[in-house]
């Protein structure tokens, strides 16, 4: 793993410029407009195939324990309001089981029915609001071998909806293996074999199987635009009424005796917490 370097002393000054740096920021994604605080009674659905909610294990024993090591996501993500795990995007009506006003983080899920990927979209497009982490090349160890269904989603297959988003993700095999440090607006934070988005200039286009194209079967919607950043890392994106926080990496999950890392991953997720949130 390479570690982030430390920085060099300097004055007193000088060292708190980071420090006013990052309080901007934040107070910056606070005041957006559209931004939906955090509250107790907000739900934040969970729907991954990393081990967050529960340790990979071949005992059932282990998974029940109260004792067991829990993952360091999991308090930040119930510091952001009611954590409800989902292991379905549609329920048997074809809707996203989870309120609007919620939040749905999306880590490295498993590919999307064709009925999760119209719930999922039409549950943006009227107001909903995500983040998502998709890495086209997993890096977390598993305990469990290659074609288990409980190994983590080793590649994210999520192109149609992303498509229908407008975006598409690509990756580069040549770049170098290894952790490394990437910078962002919300701070620095690890990735390893990183995908990188790029605007397809396709919103609207046709879903698998769902017989419509953009929200009431328009084709896309003039609100329709993904911005950009940290050289394909991050796409942020204007779905119709709701947002899309998009990260082509999932390395930040990724477990560590490293103190500093983990506290460094801690805040780069609330942080992309309060930017999805922001709508910005």
């Amino acid at each position: 793993m390479i570690r982030a370097r430390r920085p060099h002393l300097r004055p007193a000054a000088n060292n708190l410029r980071p420090v006013l740096t990052l309080l901007a920021g934040a107070l910056a994604l606070a005041s957006c407009g559209d931004s939906r605080p955090p509250r107790a009674d907000r739900e934040v659905g969970l729907y991954t195939s990393l081990p967050i909610l529960w340790a990979e294990s071949d005992d059932i024993r282990d998974l029940l324990a109260a004792d067991r090591p829990q993952h360091w996501a999991g308090p930040v993500l119930s510091d952001a309001g009611k954590l409800v795990p989902l292991d379905t995007l549609a329920d048997a009506n074809g809707v996203l089981p989870l309120p609007h006003d919620g939040l749905l983080v999306l880590a490295q899920p498993r590919p999307f029915s064709p009925q999760e990927n119209v719930a999922l979209d039409r549950w943006v497009r009227d107001g909903g609001r995500v983040l998502l982490f998709a890495d086209p090349m997993l890096t977390m160890p598993s305990r469990h071998a290659l074609g288990d269904p409980r190994r983590p989603q080793d590649m994210a297959m999520l192109s149609p909806i992303l498509a229908h988003w407008g975006l598409r993700m690509e990756f580069d095999e040549g770049q170098p293996a290894g952790e490394r440090m990437a910078a962002s607006f919300v701070g620095e934070f690890p990735v390893n074999l990183a995908g990188r988005f790029r605007s397809s200039g396709n919103s609207g286009d046709r879903l698998p199987e769902s017989g419509k194209h953009g929200k009431d079967g328009k084709p896309g919607d003039a609100r329709d635009a993904c911005r950009i950043e940290s050289e394909g890392l991050i796409a942020r994106c204007k779905i119709g009424h709701g947002r899309v926080f998009a990260v082509s990496d999932a390395a930040l999950f990724e477990e560590s005796p490293d103190v500093g890392r983990q506290a460094i991953c801690r805040r780069v997720l609330a942080a992309m917490i309060l930017g999805a949130e922001s709508g910005d």
